[in-house]
């Protein structure tokens, strides 16, 4: 089950690993868009924007774990590559320590500062209820999201992609059920939605741990692997603690991008709520190919094969931007009926906003697929402060875009949504020329 990409075809290794990856990704956003289309429907358009503006912050909490996870998932990927069996064993054991403290950390924080989430999102007072309603559920979920985000990392790091699918799979079709009973059977409204959700996070996060200990040999550590290494916490903390920074930035980049949709009043939040989810629907298959393509690079950095490293990017671009081409087609014609999935046909305000974001952000897909590889290439690399960089040239751009477009009567909303096409587009040119000018020292170990 597991894939050793330092063999084979290039090309047919990487989509052989990133198939199982982008379908558990696909199920992944059902989690969110069953919350989303459950609640629209049932419960009205304050109660979805409550729910879409909690998604925004949620998705900025667990981009901190999961950035952890990413980063500890390369570090593995190349002690893989290079067959140091002893420092993978190593490595498994000072990151599980350190992420598991940062997550408990973490958790205590989300619960003291809840009251001052309000504020800071500006958030207005008649979806603030239902908002936090669903917050103080949805957080008891991150220790369960951290279980499954670390093993799974593992598992892929080492070729295994299908394991962490069928526990996604089990935890999708789960959360979809417990909505469905929850939110219409119980009628316990948006904290129902939450409580299915966190029910099936722990679902597969346990469920993955428990396979994990029992199935995977690399996990069965000696007492000299449990001891601690500087050396090797300090490798590790570099990897997680600068993708941790990189997944935490673009997603406090969404957060900020929030509070000025917020600003414009519940049918704009509900409109963008809505929106969103189509919009992580369409390139989240690029976003699953670039972290499989990460793999790959590391795999081939660790096992010191340079021309397979050169070869895969080739194969890799043509393959990102062949998909996003399509998936633009898409849904700039379909933009209305994927809209009306989430929002009844009267709501015409809300369905006309969706309409216009999603035919802007869909004509430029290409430029967010390329950003996904670049970010799992210097990953790989052993670069990812480069992927900061990258971050913070394609959120910056977009957040002061946001703020100051907007604030313009003749642009107004409009200016958020070109905001995000043109932080791409700055931040790819930035990606390319400094790969194309730095290759060889990038890919010489």
């Amino acid at each position: 089950m597991n894939t050793d990409m330092t063999q084979g075809a290039a090309m047919k290794s990487m989509l052989r690993f990133a198939v199982p990856m982008i379908l558990g990704n696909l199920l992944q956003q059902c989690y969110n868009v069953a919350d989303t289309l459950i609640v629209g429907r049932f419960l009205g358009p304050n109660v979805l924007a409550a729910v879409g503006s909690s998604f925004a912050l949620m998705t900025f909490l667990t981009s901190i774990l999961l950035g952890l996870c990413m980063g500890s998932g390369t570090y593995f990927s190349i002690r893989f590559g290079e067959r140091d069996e002893k420092g993978l064993q190593e490595g498994i054991c000072a990151s599980f320590v350190l992420i598991l403290c940062l997550t408990i950390v973490l958790n205590i924080l989300v619960f003291v500062f809840l009251d001052f989430i309000q504020p800071f999102l500006q958030v207005p007072e008649k979806v603030w209820g239902d908002m936090r309603s669903y917050l103080a559920v949805i957080f008891c979920g991150i220790f369960a999201t951290f279980l499954y985000n670390y093993f799974a990392s593992l598992l892929r790091a080492v070729g295994n992609s299908v394991v962490p699918l069928v526990f996604l799979a089990i935890s999708a079709v789960l959360n979809i059920g417990l909505d469905l009973w929850f939110v219409i059977g119980l009628e316990r409204g948006a904290a129902g939605a939450a409580e299915a959700t966190v029910i099936a996070q722990y679902v597969s996060g346990i469920g993955i741990t428990v396979y994990a200990l029992l199935r995977v040999p690399c996990l069965k550590i000696s007492r000299e692997e449990r001891r601690f290494r500087w050396s090797c916490m300090r490798e590790i903390a570099g990897f997680s603690v600068l993708t941790c920074v990189q997944q935490s930035v673009m997603n406090l980049g969404i957060l900020l991008v929030q509070g000025v949709v917020n600003s414009f009043g519940p049918e704009v939040m509900a409109a963008f709520a809505a929106a969103v989810k189509v919009d992580a629907f369409a390139y989240m298959p690029v976003q699953d190919f670039g972290n499989a393509f990460s793999t790959f690079i590391a795999q081939n950095f660790g096992a010191g094969k340079e021309e397979r490293i050169r070869a895969g990017f080739r194969g890799a671009v043509a393959v990102s931007v062949g998909f996003c081409i399509a998936v633009s087609a898409v849904v700039c014609i379909f933009a209305r009926p994927l809209m009306l999935l989430f929002v009844k046909a009267e709501e015409s305000a809300i369905i006309a906003e969706g309409v216009r974001y999603l035919r802007i952000e869909g004509s430029f897909y290409c430029g967010i697929g390329c950003l996904f590889l670049l970010y799992g290439l210097y990953r790989a690399l052993g670069k990812p402060g480069m992927s900061v960089v990258l971050t913070v040239i394609s959120l910056g751009t977009r957040v002061v875009l946001a703020y100051v477009l907007s604030a313009i009567p003749a642009v107004n909303v409009v200016g958020i949504w070109w905001a995000v096409p043109i932080g791409w587009a700055l931040a790819d040119a930035t990606g390319f020329v400094y790969y194309f000018r730095r290759r060889k020292q990038l890919i010489n170990r």
